[in-house]
C-alpha cells in the first residue's frame, strides 16, 4: 500500500480541497513568517508552491502576512483560490507540491493579518433578549432601536490576539447594585462571547457607503472569534457611552481565515423580520441569502457547554457592513468586525456564560467543578463547521484561550 502523504486525505475531512483556509505560520526553528493554506492536518507553504510552479501570484503569496492578498480584491481572491485548488488536486503538480507541506504539529501559527479597525455587533435576537431580561426585567427586553439597525461599538484593534494566546484576567472598577461606591480589583465575572468574525480585504473610499451588494467585494472571509468580557466591570462603566475596558483587554480569533467562496453552500436566509428595515438595510431582494449556516461548539476544559447556531442571527454580515459604513466611514484592509454573541432559543445554544448561568444564578455542573464564570486556568475552545458542496463539511479553524491570573 502506498505511503500516505499530505495530499491523501481521509474521506470527509472538513479541511479538504473544497475549503483551503488561509493563515500565517513559521517553522519551529525559524523566525520567518509565511502565508500558509491548510489541507487536512498539514499546511502548504503557499509562496514556495507559487514560486516552484511559476505562478504569477508568487510575490503576493511570499509574504509574512495575508494583508497583500486581502488588499488585492475579489478577482484576485478568486484566481488565487482556483490556482491553489489545482495545485493540491491535479496529479501533475503532486511531485512539486508534496515536499512543501508541513505538519500542523510542527509549525507555529500567528495572527494572520494586522487588524486595522475592530467593530463588534450585537446581532443575535436571542442573546439581546436574554440580556435585556437579565438587566431590565421590568421593561421590554429589546431597546427600541434594536430591530431598526445593527447595534455595535468600536473596540480595540490592538488587543486582538491569535488562538492559543493566554488571556490575563482584567482588573477594573466594579460597583455592586447595593454598594454606594465602586471598588477596584480583578474581574470576578469573566465571560466568553461566541462570535463569527468578518475579515475585510479591499478598502473603500472615505465618504462612500458600502451597499449590501458590496459585501463580497470587500469581505475576504470569516473566522471564529471570542470577545472575552468582564461582566462585573461592564455595567458600571458602559453607561452612557457603551463597553470600554470590560471588553478591550483581549479578543481571540482563529488562526485560519475561511474565504467566502468556500462557504457558498452554507448560505441561508436570515430569520423572518417583523420590522421592515430602512432601504439601505433591506435585503429582501438580495441576489443571494445573507445568512450562513455555521454550527459552533463551545468547550470549557474539554467539556462541551454550548452549541450556538449562526444561522439564526437577525442581522447579516452584509447588513452590518452597510450600517458600519453608511455615515461615510471608510474600510481599511484588515478591518475586523464581529457578529456579537451567537445564541439560539434553547439553553444549550447560548453563546455566553452570563446566559448559560443566568448571570451566575444557575451554575454549570462540569467535571472540572461548578462554573458560573471563568476561573484562572480555565481553557475555552470554540470549533465550527458549515455545510460544503456535495455533502461535505467546511471546517473553520478553532479558537482557544486559557485564563491567567490578574497581574
Amino acid at each position: 500500500m502506498p505511503e500516505q502523504t499530505p495530499l491523501d486525505l481521509p474521506e470527509g475531512d472538513p479541511f479538504g480541497p473544497h475549503n483551503l483556509p488561509y493563515g500565517v505560520f513559521s517553522l519551529a526553528d525559524e523566525r520567518d513568517r509565511r502565508v500558509g493554506v491548510r489541507l487536512g492536518s498539514h499546511v502548504l507553504d503557499a509562496g514556495a508552491a507559487a514560486h516552484a510552479l511559476g505562478s504569477p501570484y508568487a510575490s503576493l503569496l511570499a509574504q509574512p502576512s495575508l494583508a497583500p492578498l486581502l488588499a488585492a480584491g475579489r478577482q484576485t481572491w478568486r484566481d488565487v483560490r482556483r490556482a491553489l485548488t489545482a495545485w493540491v488536486t491535479v496529479p501533475a503538480h503532486r511531485e512539486v507540491v508534496e515536499p512543501l507541506f508541513e505538519p500542523l504539529s510542527a509549525v507555529r501559527l500567528h495572527l494572520p493579518f494586522d487588524v486595522a479597525d475592530y467593530v463588534d455587533f450585537y446581532a443575535s435576537e436571542n442573546h439581546a433578549t436574554n440580556l435585556g431580561r437579565l438587566f431590565r426585567p421590568d421593561s421590554e427586553p429589546l431597546l427600541p432601536n434594536w430591530k431598526h439597525l445593527p447595534v455595535g461599538y468600536h473596540g480595540r484593534a490592538g488587543t486582538v490576539v491569535v488562538s492559543g494566546t493566554d488571556v490575563v484576567r482584567p482588573s477594573g472598577q466594579r460597583k455592586a447594585p447595593y454598594a454606594t461606591e465602586p471598588t477596584f480589583g480583578p474581574s470576578t465575572k469573566l465571560d466568553i462571547e461566541t462570535e463569527i468574525g468578518f475579515v475585510v480585504g479591499a478598502p473603500s473610499e472615505l465618504g462612500t457607503p458600502v451597499p449590501l451588494s458590496g459585501f463580497r467585494d470587500h469581505v475576504f472571509g470569516l473566522c471564529l472569534l471570542n470577545d472575552w468580557s468582564a461582566r462585573d466591570i461592564q455595567p458600571w462603566e458602559q453607561v452612557p457611552l457603551g463597553p470600554h475596558t470590560a471588553k478591550s483587554f483581549a479578543t481571540s480569533v482563529s488562526a485560519w481565515v475561511t474565504p467566502l467562496e468556500a462557504l457558498d453552500a452554507a448560505r441561508v436566509a436570515p430569520p423572518v423580520r417583523d420590522v421592515q428595515p430602512l432601504p439601505y438595510l433591506d435585503d429582501t431582494k438580495a441576489e443571494e441569502p445573507g445568512g450562513y449556516d455555521i454550527r459552533i461548539t463551545v468547550a470549557l476544559n474539554g467539556e462541551v457547554i454550548s452549541e450556538p447556531p449562526f444561522a439564526g442571527m437577525y442581522w447579516t454580515g452584509a447588513q452590518m457592513l452597510a450600517h458600519m459604513t453608511v455615515a461615510g466611514a471608510s474600510l481599511r484592509t484588515g478591518d475586523l468586525y464581529g457578529s456579537g454573541t451567537i445564541s439560539g432559543p434553547e439553553r444549550r445554544q447560548r453563546g455566553s456564560l452570563i446566559e448559560l448561568t443566568w448571570n451566575g444564578a444557575e451554575a454549570l455542573a462540569l467535571a472540572s467543578g461548578e462554573r458560573r464564570f471563568l476561573v484562572d486556568g480555565d481553557e475555552v475552545t470554540m470549533t465550527a463547521w458549515a455545510p460544503g458542496p456535495d455533502g461535505t463539511k467546511v471546517g473553520l479553524g478553532s479558537v482557544s484561550g486559557r485564563i491567567r491570573a490578574a497581574v
